[in-house]
């Protein structure tokens, strides 16, 4: 990609997305952890930690049904093997829709797992996992979700890693009429997450810690960018080269899983 459209690309998504950052002390509420989630430096800044003991996590006040959410996350550092750290958002009740961002924890130096998936009324099984082009833990990135009637949009800085369209016209299900409150946690899953199970947490290195900032949530309609917005092909081509070279599992592609064939949404999705 040219140096202008990589800097027009950036001007236009800025330009589209500027909504002012919320403050965590107004928009979301600590819902677990029993004092290991901290909010600091006037609402700026949210902490979670992780003990034997315990994880954390926080909720938004709110709940939106349709908009565009970044959040900049800094991700547990060194040894964070068993741990998990999650963006998502979901709905209440039996029949929940979801919209997951994971990040499963690693020995040190191997690169995390980002882990996405989409439920609509109680159902996932739409996994797609990445690693990511540079170090989560060494400084805050950006990673938004934009979920409209049309498409569920997955960007990690800007870029699109991943996008869920609607199927519906091929009798797939898409999370649209279920209003979802937007959540985040850390917590403890060496029974899974790292390696299947097979590395288990070090709770030598606890507490683990994971920071939150620049939350930014933009629900406003009508007459906003995001509620029609749709892959232009600067993006699509952003979204195929991560996926050519980040994506370790999808899906999609799973014959073993799904020996019946592909999924029917797959055909349009990406």
């Amino acid at each position: 990609m040219s140096l202008f459209k990589t800097f027009f690309f950036t001007a236009l998504l800025a330009a589209a997305f500027s909504v002012s950052a919320a403050d965590f002390n107004t928009d979301v509420d600590v819902a677990w952890g029993a004092g290991r989630g901290k909010i600091l430096n006037n609402g700026q800044l949210l902490t979670l930690s992780l003990d034997k003991s315990s994880g954390s996590g926080f909720q938004s006040k709110s709940e939106y049904l349709f908009g565009k959410i970044d959040m900049q996350i800094k991700l547990v550092p060194g040894n964070s093997a068993g741990t998990v750290t999650t963006f998502y958002l979901k709905s209440p009740g039996t029949t929940w829709d979801e919209i997951d961002f994971e990040f499963l924890g690693n020995l040190s130096g191997d690169p995390y797992t980002l882990h996405t998936n989409v439920y609509t009324q109680g159902k996932g099984d739409k996994e797609q996992q990445f690693h990511l082009w540079f170090d989560p833990s060494a400084n805050f990135h950006t990673y938004s979700i934009l979920w409209n009637p049309q498409r569920i949009i997955f960007t990690v800085d800007n870029t699109p890693i991943r996008e869920f369209k609607n199927s519906e016209s091929i009798g797939v299900l898409f999370p649209k009429s279920k209003p979802m409150r937007m959540y985040a946690s850390l917590w403890n899953a060496d029974d899974w997450a790292t390696r299947g199970g097979l590395v288990k947490t070090d709770w030598s290195k606890a507490p683990f810690m994971a920071s939150y900032r620049n939350i930014k949530i933009d629900s406003s309609r009508p007459n906003s960018n995001w509620y029609t917005q749709e892959m232009d092909s600067t993006s699509q081509a952003r979204l195929r080269w991560v996926q050519k070279n980040y994506m370790i599992y999808n899906y999609c592609t799973d014959s073993k899983r799904f020996p019946q064939g592909t999924p029917r949404e797959c055909a349009t999705s990406s």
